[in-house]
């Protein structure tokens, strides 16, 4: 995380606080010479919003879309005059402090996000901007943490590759007041460490065990689950596939050396799409007892969990094709990703399920994002 001084954004006792976004924007700090400066990061960062929420994936279209404006459509941003080109705006977004505005994103998103059934329930997973990378640098690997109800990105970090994901999700998880919430991670964050670190924070954790750990996941495959009778099981049909999910619950066996582990589950799923049947069995350990988490619970938390994947990651990918983006100087990446993010956050706030959609329908009036900007 950046080393940079930031305010107290997200209170850790009492009601959060709803802080406007755009003040917001206006503590992350400039890097740039002063001298000659004609427009302030907070309104570039604005416009730069405002441009992704119409569906810009490059710099020049997010600079194609500040030309397109009349001067008095983005005095609302806090644009004074003509907006910025597409160059000031790349050489900003290149310079600044990627940590420090996730930072500042992520507790306006917490503040605009709620519990469920009295608890938060968070995602966190990682991503590669895979476009980024360069002949002399890898791609950015971002760490990111994801509200299950809302859908909204509640912080992100970078980490240099994807084999130092599992230290770095201490950095999304010191950034909020955990007390009282359900973190879910995937299979490689099934670690020690980070048990110790959410169960100190007050909150349960949901650990995937897959056959990344051979050792753990042997001896969970080894108890007897076919003498426990299914806990809960639920099946979906759409697009001509038919899923069944079924959970087995049972008390955490002692050899379960994770700090409050409580339950350990088999998951087991079973797809059949035109005539053919696949099953995928995957174990859970659960620092949530059967009181708070009868084995319904569970379900629908690991099921969640993969919504970091279908409604986050996916969209990104395909919908502003991430992936094959050509941004790739210095902090650009990341920031991008950001503005990604927070578009995406937005408009599930806002109702949005299509976001494709919500894109289309932000793009056929200038107004639409920048009265989401000022409104949300």
């Amino acid at each position: 995380m950046s080393s940079s001084p930031t305010p107290t954004l997200v209170p850790s006792t009492g009601t959060p606080t709803r802080p406007d976004l755009l003040s917001l924007l206006a503590t992350v700090p400039d890097p740039r010479d002063p001298r000659g400066m004609q427009h302030r990061l907070p309104a570039i960062l604005a416009v730069g919003l405002a441009a992704v929420l119409a569906g810009a994936r490059s710099f020049v279209a997010i600079g194609e879309w500040v030309a397109h404006q009349p001067t008095h459509a983005l005095t609302p941003l806090g644009v004074d005059g003509r907006g910025p080109g597409e160059s000031t705006i790349r050489r900003a977004f290149a310079r600044l402090e990627a940590d420090t505005l996730d930072l500042v994103i992520g507790a306006y998103l917490w503040t605009r996000t709620s519990v469920t059934d009295g608890r938060r329930i968070i995602a966190l997973d990682g991503k590669t901007v895979r476009g980024a990378r360069t002949k002399n640098t890898t791609a950015p690997h971002l760490v990111a943490a994801y509200d299950h109800a809302a859908g909204a990105v509640l912080g992100q970090v970078a980490v240099a590759a994807k084999s130092n994901e599992i230290p770095a999700v201490q950095g999304p998880l010191g950034l909020f007041d955990l007390d009282g919430a359900v973190v879910t991670l995937d299979a490689m964050h099934t670690q020690t460490d980070t048990a110790n670190l959410i169960t100190a924070a007050g909150a349960d954790y949901v650990f995937t065990v897959k056959g990344n750990q051979p050792t753990l996941h042997a001896a969970c495959k080894e108890l007897p689950w076919a003498k426990v009778p299914a806990g809960h099981r639920s099946t979906t049909r759409g697009h001509g596939r038919t899923a069944t999910r079924t959970i087995k619950v049972i008390q955490a066996p002692g050899w379960v050396t994770f700090a409050g582990a409580a339950q350990l589950a088999q998951v087991r799923r079973t797809v059949t799409q035109a005539g053919t049947r696949t099953v995928e069995v995957v174990y859970l350990i659960t620092s949530a007892d059967h009181v708070e988490a009868p084995p319904a619970t569970p379900a629908a938390w690991v099921q969640g969990h993969w919504g970091i994947e279908n409604r986050l990651h996916w969209v990104r990918d395909v919908t502003y094709d991430e992936d094959r983006s050509q941004i790739r100087t210095g902090n650009a990446p990341q920031v991008m990703a950001t503005l990604r993010n927070t578009a995406i956050s937005l408009l599930r706030l806002t109702g949005w399920d299509n976001i494709a959609a919500g894109l289309r329908h932000h793009a056929r009036d200038p107004n639409n994002p920048i009265k989401l900007l000022l409104t949300c």
